[in-house]
C-alpha cells in the first residue's frame, strides 16, 4: 500500500509514469474495440430495420399521392378536352352556334340495334322534333323523339337514316344514308362515271329543308366501280364524333321555304262564256 501512495505521489509531481500510461493506452485500444464491437453491431442492426421501415412508409405515401396526382391529371385532360369541345361549339367558331342549345348526351337507346342517343334537354328547353345536332366535327343526327326534360336523337349511322349532301370539291349532290353500323354512311344511287374519290367531304346540301347547308357529314374512304353495274359501291365516315364527347348542339329548325306567291284573284276566275245569239242594243 505504500508502494502505491509512493507512485501516486511520484506521478502527480513528476510524472514518471506518462510514458508507462500511453504505451498501456495503446495495448489496450484493440481490446477496446473489439469490446464495442457487439454494442456496434446491434446498433447498426436496429438502424437499418428503422430505416427500411420508414423508407417503405415513404414510399407507400408517395404511392398514394402518385395515384392521387394520376386521378386529378386526368380529370384535367377530361375537363381540357370537353372545355375544347365546347369552344368548338361557341359564337365565332361556328356560323351555326348563335341560337343553338348545348345539350349533354344521357346514355344511348336500350335498343342495342339501333343508333340513338338520349340528350338532357326537351320540351322545356324549346327543343322540337326535327331540329338537326351537330358537334364540333359535324352533323350528327336529328331529333326524332322528344320528351319534357328529354329528348332522343336518331344519328346518321342509323340504318335508312338519310341526308340530303353535296361533294365539297364539285358541288355533286347525294344522298348519304345510314348503315347501321358504326362509323359507316353508305351513298348510294351513285353512276359508276360520277366524279368522286377517297378522301373526298360531303357537306349537307340543304335541299330537303332539314339540315342547314354546309355542315360537315362525311368524308370519303371507299369508292368501287365496277362497269358490270349501274351503281358504284361508295362508304364514307361520319366527321361527327357523338361517340367521343358528352356534348352536342341542338340546332334550330331551318326556317320554312316561302310558298310560292298566289295567283291573282282574276286570273283564277273562269271566263265567262259569250251569249248566244244576238244581243239587244243599249236603249238609247
Amino acid at each position: 500500500m505504500l508502494a502505491a501512495i509512493v507512485l501516486m505521489i511520484a506521478d502527480h509531481r513528476f510524472h514518471a509514469l506518462e510514458a508507462m500510461r500511453l504505451s498501456l493506452t495503446v495495448l489496450a485500444h484493440p481490446v477496446q474495440q473489439l469490446a464495442a464491437v457487439p454494442s456496434e453491431a446491434v446498433g447498426r442492426i436496429a438502424h437499418y430495420f428503422a430505416s427500411q421501415d420508414r423508407l417503405m412508409r415513404e414510399n407507400q405515401d408517395l404511392k398514394v399521392k402518385v395515384l392521387e396526382q394520376a386521378a386529378a391529371a386526368q380529370e384535367a385532360r377530361l375537363l381540357r378536352a370537353e372545355q375544347e369541345h365546347l369552344l368548338g361549339l361557341a359564337p365565332g367558331k361556328s356560323r351555326y352556334a348563335d341560337g343553338g342549345i348545348i345539350a349533354e348526351v344521357l346514355y344511348t337507346a336500350r335498343n342495342p340495334f339501333i343508333r340513338k342517343v338520349i340528350l338532357d334537354k326537351g320540351l322545356t328547353q324549346d327543343i322540337r322534333p326535327g331540329m338537326p345536332v351537330i358537334d364540333g366535327g359535324g352533323v350528327v343526327g336529328q331529333v326524332t323523339s322528344v320528351g319534357a326534360l328529354t329528348s332522343e336523337v336518331t344519328l346518321i349511322t342509323e340504318k335508312d337514316q338519310s341526308v340530303p349532301v353535296m361533294l365539297v370539291r364539285n358541288g355533286l349532290r347525294a344522298l348519304a344514308v345510314g348503315s347501321g353500323k358504326d362509323g359507316s354512311i353508305d351513298v348510294p344511287f351513285m353512276p359508276v362515271t360520277a366524279d368522286i374519290q377517297n378522301g373526298d367531304t360531303f357537306v349537307t346540301s340543304g335541299i330537303d329543308g332539314t339540315y342547314p347547308p354546309g355542315l360537315l357529314v362525311a368524308e370519303v374512304t371507299s369508292v368501287e366501280k365496277n362497269s358490270a353495274y349501274v351503281f358504284a359501291r361508295i362508304a364514307a365516315k361520319p366527321a361527327a364524333g357523338v361517340q367521343n364527347h358528352r356534348y352536342v348542339l341542338v340546332l334550330p329548325a331551318p326556317a320554312a321555304t316561302q310558298p310560292r306567291p298566289e295567283t291573282k284573284a282574276e286570273e283564277l276566275k273562269p271566263a265567262r262564256p259569250r251569249a248566244r245569239g244576238r244581243t239587244r242594243d243599249a236603249p238609247r
